[in-house]
C-alpha cells in the first residue's frame, strides 16, 4: 500500500486530549474485537455509543447502548437501520465482519454467508441511513467502512453470490472489494456526508472462526501468531479515536487509512465506474432474491 500524499494529516490531537462529549456514534459489529474496543475508547471520551451485534458484553460500561441483530439477514439490517437515530449520528462505523468458511453456506434468505454479513448488510443499512444523516454544527456526518481498501482486491461482481464457483478466500475478497466500492460510490452520490475506508491489517479477533474453526488447535496457533506479531484491537482503537474526528478529513471524502491511521491510496484499478458497477450488481442480486431493502 502506498501513502496518499494529497492528505495532510498531522495526528496532532492525541487520544488523551480527545473530548467527544455530545458526539453520537453507531458501531455496527461493536460487540467484539475491534468494534468492542473502539466502542469502549469512544465512550470513555464522552461519546454516546450504540453498538450493533449478536452478544452484548459491556452492560456496565457507561455511555454504551446495544441493539441486538443478526446482520447476516437483510431483514435485520433494514430493521436496525430504522432503529438507529440517524438524524443524531455524528459517526457511523462498520467494523470487520467474518471470513468465509471452507464450504459455501447460505443464509435463510439465499445469500452466501460472508457476503451477507461482511458487505450486503452494510449496503442495505447505508441505503437506509445515509439519506437521513444530518450536519451538526456545520460538520458533515462521517461514515467509516472497515475492510482492506487499498490492497488492490477487485472482487468479481459477475458472481457475487459465489454460485458458479466457490473458494473461501476468493469469496471473502468479494466482500473486501464491496466495502471499498461502498466508500467510493457513496462519496460520489452524497455530498452532505463524508465517507472513509479503514484497513486495520491483521489483528487477533474471532473473525477467522468460520474458516479455521472455533477453538481448534489451528485457530489457536494462528491467532497466537497474529497476536504476537501485530497490534492488538485496543491499540488500533486508540489510534483510530483521534482520526475519526480529525478536522483535516473534512475535505477528503473517499480517503482510506491503514492500520496506523495513515492515509493510503485506493486500489489502483478501482475507478468510479467500477465502484458504481459493483454496487449496481449488488442491488440487482438483492432484487433477484426478492430481498426488499
Amino acid at each position: 500500500m502506498k501513502t496518499n500524499p494529497d492528505i495532510v494529516y498531522t495526528k496532532a490531537q492525541k487520544l488523551i486530549e480527545l473530548n467527544l462529549d455530545n458526539k453520537y456514534v453507531a458501531i455496527v459489529g461493536g460487540t467484539g474485537g475491534i468494534g468492542r474496543e473502539l466502542a469502549r475508547v469512544l465512550a470513555q471520551k464522552g461519546a454516546k455509543v450504540i453498538v450493533v451485534g449478536r452478544t452484548f458484553r459491556d452492560e456496565n460500561v457507561e455511555g454504551i447502548e446495544f441493539i441486538q441483530a443478526d446482520l447476516g439477514l437483510v431483514s435485520e439490517a433494514s430493521r436496525v437501520a430504522e432503529l438507529l437515530p440517524a438524524e443524531k449520528l455524528d459517526l457511523l462505523i462498520f467494523t470487520t465482519g467474518v471470513l468465509a468458511p471452507p464450504a459455501r453456506r447460505e443464509t435463510s434468505e439465499g445469500l452466501e454467508e460472508d457476503l451477507a454479513v461482511s458487505y450486503i448488510s452494510r449496503l442495505v443499512m447505508m441505503n437506509h441511513l445515509v439519506p437521513r444523516l444530518k450536519e451538526h454544527g456545520e460538520k458533515k456526518p462521517r461514515v467509516f467502512v472497515m475492510g482492506f481498501p487499498g490492497d488492490n482486491y477487485m472482487g468479481d461482481y459477475r458472481d457475487l453470490n459465489s454460485e458458479e464457483s466457490y473458494g473461501a478466500i476468493s469469496t471473502h475478497m468479494k466482500t473486501v472489494a464491496g466495502n471499498e466500492a461502498l466508500v467510493l460510490d457513496f462519496k460520489n452520490r452524497f455530498a452532505t456526508v463524508n465517507f472513509y475506508g479503514l484497513n486495520p491489517g491483521l489483528i487477533r479477533t474471532n473473525i477467522r472462526d468460520n474458516y479455521l474453526g472455533k477453538d481448534t488447535w489451528k485457530s489457536r496457533v494462528v491467532e497466537w501468531f497474529i497476536g504476537m506479531t501485530n497490534q492488538t484491537a485496543e491499540q488500533y482503537a486508540e489510534k483510530l479515536g483521534p482520526l475519526l474526528v480529525a478536522p483535516e478529513l473534512e475535505t477528503h471524502s473517499g480517503a482510506m487509512f491503514d492500520k496506523n491511521a495513515n492515509p493510503i491510496l485506493p486500489s489502483k484499478d478501482f475507478t468510479d465506474d467500477y465502484a458504481r458497477n459493483y454496487i449496481k450488481a449488488s442491488e440487482e442480486l438483492l432484487a433477484n432474491l426478492k430481498l426488499a431493502q
